[in-house]
């Protein structure tokens, strides 16, 4: 892994031999490589590739990894939207207890994946991280949801799952409202089934 994302080209967009380009802003910037320097002086972590940060030509943030021995290590709760990830390593005994480490560690639930061969252990994760991430993706990769056939919402603190780009989202913009007009109105509260023996 360490040596594929070190063939990661990173510049300007306009180069399309360029793979990713600078983070979208300067405040984004900003909270990305402070978090990176969180983790570099942080006791529970180790940057193992990565961990370089750039402004004086764009927001530049290299593509870093972060392997921790705490599953509530500061990169695995917040979103910080931009190229880095934290890895958290467990014991394969604990699997289950690890799927609710998941759907427990964060405020947000935009996007989640899992990535397995077993069967039991993908829909073990399915039905555990339900409410862990408004899309959720097995064995892909989690990001790029395509607009018009994938529609893409979080809950929790990412939103409220009404998916935009699809019929669902239109459930936010109105007042649904059901009306019941009976011409015949009942003449007994009986049902016709109460007759029956």
């Amino acid at each position: 892994m360490v040596k594929e994302i070190k063939t990661m080209k990173m510049g300007d967009v306009n180069d399309f031999t360029n793979f990713m380009g600078a983070v979208i802003d300067e405040a984004s910037f900003d909270k990305i490589s402070e978090a990176i320097e969180f983790a570099k002086k942080a006791k529970r972590a180790k940057i193992i590739v990565g961990g370089g940060h750039d402004k004086s030509k764009g927001f530049f943030i290299e593509p870093t990894v972060i392997v921790t021995t705490d599953p509530k290590f500061r990169t695995i709760e917040e979103e910080l939207f931009g190229p880095v990830m934290t890895i958290f390593v467990y014991n394969d005994k604990d699997y289950a207890k690890t799927l609710k480490l998941c759907d427990q560690t964060s405020a947000y639930a935009l996007t989640g994946a899992i990535f397995a061969r077993d069967r039991d252990a993908i829909v073990q994760a399915e039905r555990a991280l339900i409410h862990a991430a408004g899309n959720f993706y097995i064995n892909d990769k989690p990001t790029g949801a395509v607009v018009g056939q994938q529609p893409f919402g979080g809950g929790r603190a990412s939103g409220t799952n009404d998916k935009a780009g699809s019929a669902l989202n239109l459930l936010k913009w109105v007042t649904p409202r059901t009306i019941k007009e009976t011409f015949v109105p009942p003449k007994d509260y009986r049902y016709p089934f109460l007759g029956e023996k």
